[in-house]
């Protein structure tokens, strides 16, 4: 008989939490504020998602290798950690130099570092949360790091409007980022490895053989051995073959470059599959092994991530040009009309990661009443309402209204997948299938980033708002999906 996992205090799931307040705050700026720098540095709009494109790239790459990697370590740090520390020193590192980035392609190359090390730091404490609670708690632990989320985010996403009434310099001379954003960077840079240490300094994680030894570390159904089959190289041949052929087809057809990183992603499964052959035993064949007997509730939860993070990285993409053109009466990113236009988007992204907060606190509510997945379905419903509303208010201080919807939205989308999904997987491979599951977040941006510039361009004409109504249809559809999903183990009889 094994022995269920203690039930943790309110303050022992905070501590194990708190971090996230730092890497949120991190990931904020970034958010709000890096459309808005790469602009300064010379930048349009069609140039913008290309750009960005180091976001998702990097998170793909990263957080699979890092989750393998976690699993398989145990310092006097403990598993997951180490990781924490190491993501944050660099985050911090790359959060000083980004505002002084003398020209476009080094502020893009300090977005690949910036969005690196923070996946180092995030992936592990995805998982930190699967190893530390038992799954009655897990909804819980994953609500509130929704809730430092929205805390950390609603200060970032807010300052450099905080610092403009104070009256530091909001505009710059041309190529220059105003001072705002440079000590707003500064502010995050020391939040985030204050608060990363906290967590590192204030938890302690269960040594590998004591955790195996706990009842949820084999769920019924889930592969129990370390190593499942390596998939044979022949799978990969259709991707490989797609992925050339949709390659061939932009090129032909002179279509947006940007269209190749679409073609790129069945080319570079098809890749995996055969490097995974060539190289069996390594961990290139474990993390495709394990992609390919991936448990049934996490092939449900991919199509609902791919709808969900579609829409928020259309969002993020596109609100500061869709607001300034739309409420402000400008595209010129040089204007004070612009910049008026851009801090209140801080002050709205600030307001939805507030009612995030908010929400984060609802969730563990709602979901006893309703369940996971019905809740999740709400949730996404009101986020999509949230997206499409801002077309249709003309007041920029009703916009506020709009966020709320949203807020929920992704309070929702940053603890309900994660809770279904750990119910799910074995102890011993938590990390490296939460870092698996971040090519469901990393997928839909990489299909936004390459398909958003030629929309915009080609269908929507040139009209930054109709993207962020494509945005909100894409969280109501990811609400349907969710209905889709397995019931979770804590939801089950017992």
């Amino acid at each position: 008989m094994r022995n269920a996992k203690p039930q943790l205090s309110f303050w022992q799931i905070w501590n194990m939490c708190f971090g996230f307040l730092g890497i949120q705050f991190g990931f904020a700026l970034q958010n709000a504020n890096v459309s808005r720098i790469f602009q300064t540095l010379g930048a349009d709009m069609e140039q913008v998602p290309g750009l960005w494109i180091a976001a998702p790239l990097t998170g793909l790459l990263v957080q699979p290798v890092i989750g393998y990697f976690s699993d398989r370590t145990w310092t006097r740090l403990g598993r997951r950690r180490p990781y924490f520390l190491w993501g944050a020193v660099f985050s911090t590192a790359a959060l000083l130099v980004m505002p002084n980035s003398p020209g476009l392609w080094i502020a893009a190359g300090t977005l690949w570092v910036l969005d690196a090390s923070l996946n180092v730091s995030m992936e592990p404490f995805r998982a930190f949360v699967g190893d530390q609670l038992a799954p009655k708690q897990r909804p819980t632990g994953y609500a509130m790091q929704s809730f430092f989320i929205g805390v950390g985010s609603v200060v970032a996403s807010a300052l450099p409007f905080v610092l403009a009434k104070f009256g530091v310099a909001n505009t710059a001379g041309p190529g220059e980022v105003p001072d705002t954003v440079r000590y707003a960077f500064y502010f995050g840079g020391a939040v985030l490895l204050g608060a990363v240490l906290w967590t590192v300094l204030r938890t302690r994680e269960y040594p590998p053989e004591v955790l195996a030894a706990f009842d949820d570390a084999h769920p019924p159904g889930v592969v129990a051995n370390s190593d499942v089959a390596v998939p044979a190289a022949i799978g990969g041949l259709p991707w490989l073959l797609a992925g050339l052929a949709g390659v061939a087809l932009v090129w032909a057809m002179g279509w947006d470059r940007m269209l190749y990183v679409l073609a790129a992603l069945p080319l570079a499964y098809g890749l995996l599959r055969l490097l995974a052959v060539a190289l069996r035993g390594g961990m290139i064949a474990a993390i495709a092994g394990d992609l390919h007997a991936m448990p049934t509730t996490m092939r449900q939860l991919a199509v609902v991530q791919f709808f969900s993070w579609f829409g928020l990285f259309a969002m993020w993409i596109y609100t500061t040009a869709a607001v300034a053109q739309t409420h402000y009466g400008t595209t010129d990113p040089q204007s004070a009309a612009y910049n008026e236009g851009a801090n209140w988007v801080g002050v709205l992204f600030a307001a939805y990661n507030g009612f995030a907060a908010i929400a984060a606190v609802a969730i563990p509510w709602m979901a006893r009443r309703l369940g996971l997945r019905m809740t999740h379905l709400v949730n996404l419903w009101l986020g999509g309402a949230g997206l499409v509303s801002i077309a249709f208010i003309r007041d920029p201080q009703w916009l506020l209204l709009s966020m709320a919807g949203v807020g929920f939205a992704w309070a929702s989308i940053l603890s309900l997948p994660y809770a279904l999904l750990s119910d799910s997987l074995p102890a011993h491979k938590m990390g490296v299938y939460m870092g698996i599951f971040n090519f469901f977040i990393v997928i839909p941006q990489l299909v936004a980033v390459s398909t958003l510039g030629f929309l915009l361009g080609h269908v929507f004409g040139g009209a930054p708002m109709r993207v962020l109504i494509l945005g909100g249809a894409s969280l109501a559809i990811a609400g349907l999906f969710a209905l889709r999903v397995s019931r979770p183990l804590s939801e089950q009889p017992a």
